[in-house]
């Protein structure tokens, strides 16, 4: 009787894979618009911080903004106006040095791993790049003070573009060589193909195909490097005055990122709102450089 039943009821349920099939697909919606509402609130949550920073910024800087700040020295404490014309050039000054030593060693680097060097040996130099760019920046300070200031026994610009120039190698390491892997193996073979050796192929062809990638990953390097304040305390320390092109620059130089350190933390509301302006002019420099990135990226030829 029992095995009777049994076998009636199953003979009457229908199997439906319609709405099997349905019921899933509405599953699926429903966790993947559940997991479209996680992420973006996880994005909300990490863009939030940036446009407080910003809009506290905007609003602390523009105020403290005037036209003298552009072509005047700091002032001393309890006297109006002023300005900080001196750290602008310093940071311009030491920032060119350190592109100027770092680009072409970063970019000559990175044609050797990606078109010369096989194996364990780019591998090893490839973890090194990575080593390098997670070092602290006081620690590269440290040591261009060492490797730089204590030899010529004086601060300098040419000290603080020695350390950005550290700074920044990796950077332009990393992108370049990865710039270089995006072009595509057929132009190689191409250049090959029509006669040229593998250093025309790598002149003439290849590294003019990654020029913007290229750009991209100096304007990148430039921006962090002129924000740092770290090495440049050990560096090219700060002075009151304009930067001496008659002693040849060894002499301790003006930046934006100490002068915003020293002013920020005074009791003087004169130097308290200099110090605001030079923040927001120095987070406009950052911001033109992202500017000319993301238009270079977008002048891609391959």
């Amino acid at each position: 009787m029992t095995l009777e039943y049994y076998s009636n009821n199953q003979s009457n349920i229908e199997f439906d894979p319609a709405s099997l099939k349905k019921n899933l697909s509405s599953f699926r919606t429903l966790f993947g618009l559940f997991m479209s509402g996680v992420a973006g609130l996880f994005t909300f949550m990490a863009i939030v911080p940036l446009f407080i920073i910003l809009s506290y910024l905007l609003s602390k800087g523009i105020s403290s903004l005037r036209l003298q700040v552009f072509s005047e020295l700091p002032p001393p404490p309890l006297v109006e106006g002023g300005g900080f014309g001196n750290a602008i050039i310093g940071t311009v000054l030491m920032v060119g040095i350190g592109a100027l030593i770092s680009v072409p060693i970063g970019v000559m680097a990175a044609i050797y791993l990606s078109e010369f060097s096989e194996g364990k040996l780019a591998d090893w130099i490839r973890f090194a790049t990575n080593v390098l760019s997670g070092v602290p920046s006081i620690i590269i300070g440290v040591f261009a003070y060492i490797a730089v200031v204590l030899t010529t026994r004086t601060y300098s610009a040419w000290a603080g573009g020695f350390a950005l120039a550290i700074l920044m190698l990796p950077i332009i390491v990393r992108t370049t060589d990865e710039a270089l892997k995006l072009v595509p193996q057929e132009v190689r073979q191409a250049s090959i193909g029509v006669g040229a050796n593998n250093y025309q192929t790598v002149l003439q062809v290849v590294l003019p195909a990654a020029i913007p990638a290229i750009i991209t990953g100096v304007t990148l390097a430039v921006a962090r490097a002129a924000g740092e304040t770290a090495p440049l305390l050990f560096t090219a320390l700060f002075t009151q005055f304009w930067p001496n092109w008659g002693n040849k620059l060894v002499e301790p130089t003006a930046s934006l990122a100490v002068l915003v350190y020293n002013f920020a933390i005074v009791p003087f509301q004169n130097q308290q709102e200099l110090a605001w302006a030079a923040a927001f002019i120095l987070v406009v420099l950052v911001l033109l450089t992202s500017i000319i990135s993301r238009i270079a990226t977008q002048a891609r030829t391959y």
